[in-house]
């Protein structure tokens, strides 16, 4: 009766499995560019960018906020495009990614409008969405 033989040799290691690439956080759009520069140079004193985040409001649970930025904060998530820089609350981040910043003026209404993939739904007014 023989024994099976056995290899101690150990099994050579799979090659490492290349990282997806990072999907863009934010595209902003060349109306948003614009209206952005212009507030930036119409605010009367320096910014480190316009600061993007989300806070609980509304019926349907969130809605974007935007602000000016005296500084940028360590923790920030920073898009850098024809000009402009915004920061990305990091508590926003995961709420924002793929989401495309736009300016619209219409007969009634103007403001940035953000086309964002992750909504799963808004309120019946606009002013808030949820994920």
């Amino acid at each position: 009766m023989s024994t099976p033989t056995t290899t101690d040799a150990p099994k050579p290691a799979a090659p490492p499995r290349p990282r997806r690439p990072r999907p863009q956080l934010m595209t902003v759009t060349p109306a948003a560019v614009e209206r952005a520069k212009a507030l930036i140079e119409g605010r009367g004193k320096p910014t480190a960018g316009i600061r993007i985040g989300v806070r609980t409001k509304g019926c349907s649970g969130l809605s974007y906020t935007l602000e000016f930025a005296d500084k940028q904060e360590p923790m920030d998530e920073v898009v850098e495009t024809q000009g402009i820089k915004l920061l990305i609350d990091p508590k926003a981040s995961l709420f924002l990614i793929g989401t495309e910043m736009d300016y619209e003026e219409e007969k009634l209404k103007q403001g940035f409008v953000f086309k964002n993939p992750n909504e799963k739904g808004r309120c019946g007014c606009g002013e808030s969405f949820h994920v």
